[in-house]
């Protein structure tokens, strides 16, 4: 039985069990007070019965009295005590529930993306092949399909790097190996060359500040700006405008992609760079994804001394801002 399907019902018994333990401890706490409080009377007619003088009687039963309320107190105390514990218990295990059913859901919508995504460039690149391998073409149409079927190759390469790299992160086993870098030539190199495999529609605007050198690890860079790019690809309509921007101010650097897509709400900000996470359901998302982009590129930015924050672009759109220190003492 799917997991998240049997969700209602989990909490549905999860739910009577804490009502019926709540339940059986007033009924405890009852027949407690009402046990003391017999003890007490059955002690007092006792006192009576043996023929004890008055003021004998009344010092025995004031002191019955101070015990019984002792006790009362003990009862009170220690049922207080079960109750601030078995509260503390159903929330964790309430918190523990809900992260469980969202993992679920975000693993759930991570085999369905990977699964799309490897399909999709595996299926075009085959068919792309079988045009060339039945047909006899033109020497410039056989260039554009073996253009497409390499741009076919490069995705589905980036999604396995992506995946492989997710891994590594997770078991800690990944490692940078940084060098001195002209971050402005190697920006600039790295989208146009990088374009056509994105099959964009958009206009792509460069301000990138020349001679900006920072010590970074190339391939995590690498994965940082076309991760951050391909997200401002997939979320904007065709003809806007995504401008890469990058600037030196004191010993900061500043790398800005800026798109007119269709924004995040202010609400998903907060979860965007968890791993799997996407926004909405799998199942009738149109953008393709496995929710391990922005996660990837959140852990290499902290790596080179850095931070990343997304914002509005008013009055449409996404700024995703990352930060490098580049004064790391």
């Amino acid at each position: 039985m799917n997991f998240l399907k049997a969700k209602p019902s989990s909490l549905f018994w999860f739910y009577l069990l804490v009502i019926y333990i709540l339940l059986q401890f007033i009924w405890w706490t009852y027949l407690m007070v009402e046990s003391n409080n017999e003890i007490y009377h059955y002690k007092t007619e006792l006192n009576v019965f043996k023929g004890e003088s008055l003021q004998e009687v009344f010092n025995n039963g004031k002191e019955l009295s101070q015990k019984q309320y002792v006790q009362l107190l003990m009862i009170t105390g220690e049922g207080g005590v079960f109750i601030i514990l078995l509260l503390l218990g159903i929330y964790q295990i309430r918190n523990s529930f809900k992260k469980e059913t969202a993992l679920a859901q975000q693993q759930k919508n991570f085999l369905l993306s990977v699964t799309h995504e490897l399909k999709s460039p595996i299926a075009s690149a085959k068919l792309q092949l079988q045009t060339l391998q039945k047909r006899e073409l033109e020497r410039d149409k056989q260039k554009e399909i073996i253009g497409n079927a390499l741009n076919d190759t490069e995705r589905l390469n980036n999604l396995v790097e992506n995946i492989l790299l997710a891994a590594k992160i997770e078991n800690n086993i990944y490692s940078l190996y940084k060098e001195e870098v002209n971050l402005s030539a190697f920006i600039t190199e790295l989208i146009t060359q990088n374009l056509s495999s994105f099959n964009y529609k958009q206009k792509v605007v460069l301000t990138i500040e020349p001679n900006t050198f920072m010590e970074i690890d190339k391939i995590g860079f690498h994965s940082i700006v076309l991760n951050l790019f391909e997200n401002a690809v997939k979320y904007s309509p065709a003809d806007s405008t995504i401008t890469v921007s990058l600037k030196k101010e004191e010993s900061k650097i500043l790398l800005k992609i800026i798109d007119e897509g269709i924004g995040i709400e202010n609400k998903y900000t907060p979860f965007i760079f968890n791993k799997f996470y996407r926004i909405g359901n799998e199942e009738t998302r149109n953008t393709k994804g496995t929710g391990l982009g922005l996660y990837i590129t959140n852990y290499l930015v902290k790596q080179h001394h850095g931070n990343i924050a997304v914002t509005s672009n008013l009055p449409k759109g996404t700024i995703f801002e990352t930060i490098f220190n580049t004064n790391k003492s």
